[in-house]
């Protein structure tokens, strides 16, 4: 296979799925890397093109995976009749009911280390960001930056509360993000309280959101699936 024809999304797709069942066991790393390679028959140096930094690539596809999954949710789901709330609560749980709990909790070991941190942090708000787009929000001030933030936190405890959770089909899981989104939209009534100070509206009236820029978190790559 040349170089210059490579169909860079497919290979990635076909090394993904050939790293799934190793990854329970050793992890996003190279020995799941390499087995993954082989079950592929994959050439090893087209599969470092593909992967500069091996298993690493592929646990970021796998997440941005989940992620496609959980706004094609969205897009088909009737939301009308839902609260807001609500449509948070289900859009948290598309994105978990996307992935397996073993390999996200394999992910978080990974993205926990130092010189990874960076990277899942990005990915993490690019899924909140997602949500919040798809539910329709056009905030262009610091609500951008806001809404994303408290999110944010919601998503990173469902996930931790998730990875452990042993109750019958999640359903201390999906309690859990109930009660957290109360959080959410809690703190969401205290800002609009707090932002009727003049001081503060004048304060933050210069912040604007980032248009298609990449030096934020979750800005590098939008889901349109």
């Amino acid at each position: 296979m040349k170089n210059d024809h490579l169909d860079v999304d497919r290979a990635k797709a076909e090394l993904l799925e050939a790293i799934l069942p190793h990854v329970p066991f050793d992890g996003w790393a190279k020995p799941a890397f390499d087995m993954a390679v082989s079950d592929s028959g994959m050439d090893a140096g087209v599969a470092k093109l593909i992967c500069p930094r091996g298993a690493m690539d592929l646990a970021v596809e796998y997440h941005r995976q989940g992620d496609r999954a959980m706004v094609k949710a969205l897009q088909e789901a009737d939301l009308g009749e839902m609260k807001f709330r609500e449509k948070v609560a289900f859009a948290l749980r598309a994105r978990l009911e996307a992935v397996d709990p073993e390999l996200v909790r394999r992910g978080a070991a990974l993205f926990a280390l130092p010189q990874n941190a960076a990277t899942g942090t990005k990915l993490v708000w690019n899924t909140c960001d997602l949500i919040w787009t798809a539910l329709g929000d056009s905030s262009t001030d610091y609500n951008w930056y806001t809404k994303r933030m408290t999110l944010t936190g919601v998503y990173s405890a469902s996930v931790l509360f998730w990875m452990g959770d042993e109750s019958e089909d999640h359903a201390e899981t999906w309690a859990f993000i109930d009660h957290r989104i109360g959080d959410v939209m809690q703190f969401e009534k205290v800002k609009g309280s707090v932002m009727k100070l003049p001081f503060l509206k004048t304060m933050l009236s210069g912040i604007r959101a980032p248009k298609g820029c990449d030096d934020l978190p979750g800005r590098t790559e939008r889901t349109n699936e």
